[in-house]
């Protein structure tokens, strides 16, 4: 039996649905991240998960257990909010306390508890101090030990990582999916990082107004996108007007002074998004399209073009192996594998 399952999950704002029918079964110890952009409904999803929100329609099951009839404090969720919601007047140990005095649970077990989970996300020698004296990385990280000490069924994080800079948040992602992985917490997170989902997960969700663009491991989903909106929404994309015919009884796309075989039948006027590190310069071939070096800037480990070509700007990611690389105003040609490219209805470019 699978351990949460969401079916038809819907809410509706008067008119305006936030969440339409969606359909989510996530296994026991699995890491799932809901990820999209702003309004997508994936905090309405969780909210609606933890209890904050009554669906207008839809189930959640739990273990079989029919969620949305359990009172939100009797579900057994530990939950982590973006803003980390801890006591001032408590110190760390007092915080992560309060939980299990509201469960009852008796002094000695929970000062060992309390230790214990101090310990997992390395705050054991903090345990004294108050938030105001602690950085925002030890905030969160108390924030998701009062989470974790009650022993949850599920985890919710709501974009926990999105108050910190940018070195401490890649720092705290790897913290984070070690602590997950150590106590096997099934946990969904809620996201709009498209790096932080695909770091953390084993599954995520991408949503787009209310609704499921695709659910696959987070390789998958980068490398073989079920719409333009995935491909364009999970890193850079290259998004090019193409047209198709049938050539020798195969469908070929015409972009640019170049054309390519098609992975996928197509007809008519398509676009095709193809991502920048997938691109290579190449001296002559007929899958290529000829373009000029508008600009070319050096970032350690690669280089990174913006080229004009005849299908507008497109931009390259070229790994620094160390060979000579063409210069800014030179004429190249780019070309790329029929399996790389996402081919789309003409006018839906998945641009965000």
């Amino acid at each position: 039996m699978s351990f949460l399952v969401l079916e038809g999950l819907t809410k509706r704002f008067g008119d305006q649905a936030a969440v339409d029918s969606l359909d989510l079964v996530v296994e026991q110890g699995e890491f799932v991240s809901l990820l999209g952009p702003s309004g997508c409904g994936k905090t309405t999803t969780l909210q609606m998960i933890a209890g904050f929100v009554e669906p207008t329609s839809g189930s959640i099951l739990l273990d079989g257990r029919d969620l949305l009839a359990i009172k939100p404090s009797q579900r057994g969720l530990g939950i982590v909010f973006q803003s980390y919601a801890l006591f001032p007047h408590m110190t760390a140990a007092e915080n992560v306390a309060f939980g299990l005095e509201m469960q009852g649970v008796p002094r000695a077990e929970r000062s060992q508890r309390v230790s214990e989970t101090l310990a997992l996300v390395g705050l054991a020698a903090l345990a004294d101090r108050y938030p105001r004296r602690m950085s925002g990385g030890q905030q969160q990280r108390v924030a998701l030990a009062r989470a974790l000490v009650i022993r949850p069924r599920i985890l919710l994080l709501d974009e926990p990582l999105s108050n910190l800079d940018a070195k401490l948040r890649e720092e705290m992602q790897i913290e984070l999916r070690q602590i997950q992985r150590t106590v096997g917490t099934t946990t969904i997170l809620v996201t709009h990082d498209q790096a932080e989902a695909m770091a953390l997960s084993d599954r995520i969700v991408v949503m787009n107004k209310g609704r499921v663009e695709q659910i696959g491991r987070p390789h998958e989903a980068y490398e073989k996108p079920a719409s333009a909106f995935v491909a364009g929404f999970l890193g850079k994309t290259n998004v090019l007007p193409a047209a198709v015919e049938q050539r020798n009884g195969a469908a070929v796309a015409s972009i640019g002074d170049g054309s390519w075989p098609l992975p996928a039948e197509a007809s008519g006027r398509v676009t095709v998004s193809v991502r920048p590190e997938k691109i290579a310069f190449i001296d002559q071939a007929d899958c290529s399209l000829a373009g000029t070096v508008r600009t070319r800037i050096f970032q350690g480990n690669h280089w990174l073009y913006q080229i004009d070509t005849a299908c507008g700007l497109v931009t390259v990611i070229r790994q620094n192996a160390g060979e000579m690389m063409p210069a800014e105003g030179a004429a190249v040609r780019l070309t790329w594998r029929p399996q790389d490219m996402t081919v789309s209805p003409a006018g839906q470019d998945g641009r965000i």
